[in-house]
């Protein structure tokens, strides 16, 4: 199955005239997962002709104003479009409260079902029988998490062997299941019949120091979305004092990971004439690395 990330924002803390504030949305059959929710989050979705009421899940990284400030506004186009689903949203130590003065420091004109998850530990906190969600606890100067989608690996048919043998109907499905079965008096093996699609893996790292869980939440990623604020060449520590990841951080955690693919994110506006200091510096190291736009779409 078709995975789709759209880049509705993209820029650090201050949106500038090209990059709105961070938001990131994940597309998977039906599942519609925001990452994080910065300023002007509801317009993004308008440009890109996307209806926010399709929307299933909201992961929060942190609670920092630019991660968060396009909520209100997107909670109140919900109620008032007749949002139908109940909205999970999921985030660090302390996401009660503050989706609790987020709802009560705004008069919501109608009504939305919000259920409210805080993720307190790394692991998986989300399993279906498609794909998990995971968090990893991160490095900031305020309860901060990574995320990782993993969609579970699937049994497909082999065609060739089942016209071999001439198999039809619903045991076929139960192959697809990981199931044996017995067919015209012969036990039929999953094994036999089938043959592994190793499943997607997405993961997220934002605002973060360099620490041992950037590797667990990358690795073996099939695309790793990571911060790369500033330049270790110039800014080390400058990183270090606002609590954020280099270019070359970024790419090492990738390269360690064994990820596929980098999009570099949450560049610093200090760079917003040539964004491509950042880029150069994390192909040295990773070189199927890129920037990060708005409105950028990735298929997997």
């Amino acid at each position: 199955m078709e995975t789709e990330i759209i880049f509705l924002g993209t820029s650090e803390a201050i949106p500038t005239a090209k990059k709105s504030q961070l938001a990131m949305l994940l597309k998977y059959k039906n599942e519609n997962i925001l990452v994080d929710c910065g300023e002007g989050t509801q317009r993004q979705f308008k440009i890109t002709k996307l209806n926010p009421c399709k929307l299933t899940r909201i992961l929060i990284t942190h609670w920092h104003a630019d991660h968060i400030l396009g909520l209100p506004g997107l909670l109140q186009t919900l109620a008032l479009n007749n949002y139908s689903k109940t909205l999970h949203i999921y985030g660090p130590r302390g996401t009660k409260k503050f989706m609790s003065l987020i709802l009560k420091m705004f008069i919501f004109r109608e009504k939305i079902r919000v259920e409210v998850h805080e993720i307190h530990k790394s692991g998986i906190f989300l399993e279906t029988k498609d794909f998990t969600l995971s968090a990893y606890n991160m490095k900031h100067f305020t309860p901060c998490l990574a995320y990782s989608f993993n969609e579970k690996d699937k049994h497909k048919i082999n065609i060739k062997f089942i016209r071999k043998i001439g198999l039809k109907g619903p045991l076929i499905g139960k192959l697809q299941q990981g199931k044996n079965i017995v067919f015209k008096g012969k036990r039929i093996s999953a094994k036999q019949a089938t043959y592994i699609v190793k499943g997607k893996k997405i993961s997220f790292i934002l605002d973060t120091l360099l620490n041992s869980n950037c590797i667990k939440a990358a690795q073996s990623s099939d695309l790793l979305v990571s911060e790369a604020t500033f330049l270790e060449t110039e800014h080390i520590d400058k990183a270090k004092e606002r609590g954020h990841l280099t270019a070359k951080q970024a790419a090492t955690i990738a390269k360690k990971a064994k990820t596929k693919k980098l999009i570099l994110i949450h560049i610093s506006q200090r760079y917003a004439k040539n964004e491509n200091v950042i880029l150069n510096e994390a192909k040295k190291i990773f070189k199927n690395s890129e920037l990060a736009q708005d409105f950028m779409k990735i298929k997997l």
